[in-house]
């Protein structure tokens, strides 16, 4: 059974699709409103100083430096310091980055990451700000924090301790993207001092809002070559970690110990007379390589094809190198992967796959069994569970991911001691398995057989805090409707979404455990998988009335709910309308004119005149008569239902005869 606490979560907590926290909808951090503080500081010809991130210790934080030099910090802004400063030039690299003073190069590694895939940086930098036009002092940036994308505002004001750069400083001393970003990320945790020190992983899901997954280097997959070259295809972002008690330490082979890196790649490359598998790898210092095996000058690159050496190797003092997988093993710790969905796992399979996620939120309340003496049954019993159906699977690859992470109160206490993690029951809440781990986001990959599986959240608190779980499942599509939805435009939505191209796997996700679903269920669907890119939002969501009458209009039962057969058809039309609605929509303004109305009746292959037209724009558009890409979909299939329907009953007449009872269950109902 769901707690009684989910429902309310879901609104008043984390937020879910379409409402404040979407990227299309973002969250204002502080209630910061970039457009209107900047337009505020250009028309008083001042430049933006952030109240509530003010160059002030309490900024930096109290421990991070001694209280002398805490008061040796000087803020100055770029253009103090340059007299012509760019927020990017020629593009955003991980070579921009140098790491300064503060200790963070777990978040460092993660965006090195980020900047090589361009889908998710353009969520995380805005491009509407610079120094050339407009400029007010004022910048922002977006991360994904607990669900939510949150939009922060700082401004340009930069730290510096005797001269230097206490933060990242840009390798081209004019271009100041990495240290404006890192400041807003420093407020976002709070001050500079919540950066000194951190898990990458956490860095990579807030610069994603996707799924992240650790892999032990120590005890490695027997597949970990697999999942590289996997992960490197499908354009994952990617760190990894060394251990040790002393951080920043360098050993003789250039390798530090307690640093986190980038993964930049991993490719499968032809080596004398057979293949290697090598793994190119960043430090977010800017400088320090692998010395060993493949390093920059070493002999191994002789034997490698002059095309390949010449497209690979890249043999300059910027932080960046190759190794061997083998070696990658021996000197790292722990490899880091994210993507909006766990891609990653799908290396060796043989069919067209792509994953689905169910989201829950939830609150943990005092009182509620803890996992700390209890794994097993007292925890199961009186901890919220959430069910999830695997239909089938292929034991050789992974097909269910589950993250669950927590959200604590800054004044939490034993906040760095407590234990989050999840139980995994079958049938008669048996425990299959169980993970538990200090971090703040607890992800694990499985491998499980047909059937229905509960996931059980534990704690080894017992204190109140937020949590957010979601349940990733692999959907095998074998072609069988070639009329699919193609997948969102929108990749870096996915954890908001389900990402599958197939309308069973849609259907089972949001019917859950029933064969059918309603029109609450309908409009969710409708909202959270069609919704996703620009165009077909603008006009607005499927409304639950609307969500109503689409349902009677394909319900052919009339019981007041879908069938899988039945939403077949759905999906099918759903397919074709968006299509003809993108066609037809040639501004790109997310709305349909009557003249654009008009053509696509046309496009469709049904009639309309021009009191047929005034009518419908009247009864399904705005003010303006134009009609969103929700509305129009309940439009299309009403004309096109009842243009069928009449057709049927007229059988090639022009006229038909009905009774009043006849005319009103098909009017009344439909």
């Amino acid at each position: 059974m769901l707690a009684p606490d989910s429902t309310l979560m879901s609104e008043q907590g984390w937020q879910t699709t379409g409402a404040t926290g979407s990227l299309q909808n973002l969250k204002k951090f502080n209630n910061q409103d970039f457009n209107r503080l900047r337009a505020l500081c250009l028309s008083q010809g001042l430049l933006f100083e952030d109240a509530t991130f003010p160059p002030h210790f309490s900024s930096i934080g109290p421990n991070l430096l001694p209280e002398d030099k805490l008061r040796q910090i000087q803020w100055k802004r770029p253009t103090e310091l340059q007299r012509n400063p760019f927020l990017i030039i020629d593009g955003v690299s991980r070579f921009d980055i140098m790491q300064g003073e503060i200790g963070d190069c777990w978040m460092l590694a993660a965006l090195g990451s980020l900047t090589l895939q361009k889908q998710f940086l353009e969520n995380v930098l805005p491009k509407d700000q610079g120094f050339q036009d407009n400029y007010a002092g004022i910048f922002h940036f977006r991360f994904w924090q607990y669900g939510d994308w949150v939009d922060v505002v700082i401004d340009d004001r930069l730290p510096f301790l005797n001269g230097r750069y206490l933060s990242v400083h840009p390798r081209i001393s004019n271009e100041f993207w990495p240290s404006l970003l890192e400041k807003a990320y420093a407020k976002l945790r709070g001050s500079y001092q919540n950066l000194h020190g951190g898990y990458l992983s956490d860095a990579l899901v807030d610069l994603t809002g996707g799924v992240q997954v650790q892999f032990s280097l120590k005890d490695p997959p027997s597949d970990l070559e697999e999942i590289l070259k996997a992960a490197a295809k499908s354009q994952c972002l990617m760190g990894c970690s060394t251990s040790g008690h002393l951080r920043n330490i360098e050993l003789r082979n250039g390798i530090v110990q307690g640093h986190a890196y980038t993964v930049t790649g991993a490719v499968k490359i032809r080596y004398k007379n057979g293949w290697k598998h090598i793994v190119r790898i960043w430090n977010p210092w800017g400088h320090g390589e692998w010395k060993g095996p493949w390093s920059d000058n070493s002999p191994q690159w002789d034997h490698v094809e002059p095309q390949y050496r010449e497209a690979y190797l890249r043999n300059k003092d910027d932080g960046e190198f190759w190794m061997s997988c083998k070696n990658f093993q021996e000197q790292f710790s722990w490899l880091y992967v994210c993507n909006s969905t766990p891609t990653f796992l799908d290396f060796g399979d043989q069919h067209c796959t792509s994953w689905s996620v169910d989201r829950h939120i939830n609150l943990w309340r005092p009182g509620l069994a803890t996992g700390r003496n209890n794994y097993s049954s007292g925890a199961v019993s009186t901890n919220p569970q959430y069910f999830f159906k695997v239909p089938d699977y292929d034991p050789k690859t992974y097909n269910v991911v589950i993250s669950l992470m927590r959200k604590h109160s800054e004044d939490m206490q034993d906040a760095k001691n407590l234990k989050i993690g999840f139980f995994i029951t079958g049938e008669n809440s048996k425990v299959l398995k169980q993970i538990f781990s200090l971090t703040r986001d607890v992800t694990n990959y499985f491998t499980l057989s047909p059937g229905t599986y509960a996931v059980v959240p534990a704690t080894t608190e017992n204190q109140e805090f937020e949590f957010l779980l979601r349940i990733f499942m692999k959907n095998q599509d074998y072609n069988e409707n070639p009329n699919s939805l193609p997948s969102p435009v929108l990749p870096m939505e996915a954890p908001r979404q389900n990402e599958d191209s197939s309308y069973k796997a849609v259907f089972l996700r949001y019917a859950k455990q029933g064969s059918d679903i309603d029109a609450s269920q309908l409009q969710q669907l409708l909202n959270e998988v069609i919704l996703q890119d620009e165009m077909t939002s603008l006009g607005g969501k499927f409304s639950f009335d609307s969500c109503r009458g689409i349902l009677a209009l394909m319900d052919l039962r009339s019981n007041g709910r879908l069938t899988l057969q039945e939403f077949g058809s759905l999906w099918r039309s759903l397919a074709k309308y968006r299509d003809i609605f993108s066609k037809e929509d040639r501004n790109h303004s997310g709305f349909l004119d009557v003249s654009e109305l008009k053509n696509a009746i046309q496009t469709a292959g049904l009639a309309t005149d021009e009191q047929l037209l005034r009518l419908m724009t009247m009864r399904y558009g705005d003010a303006a008569r134009r009609i969103g890409f929700a509305d129009f979909v309940y439009c299309m299939l009403r004309l096109e239902i009842m243009t069928y329907a009449f057709q049927n009953l007229a059988g090639g007449r022009s006229q038909i005869l009905m009774t009043a009872i006849e005319w009103l269950t098909l009017v009344m109902y439909t």
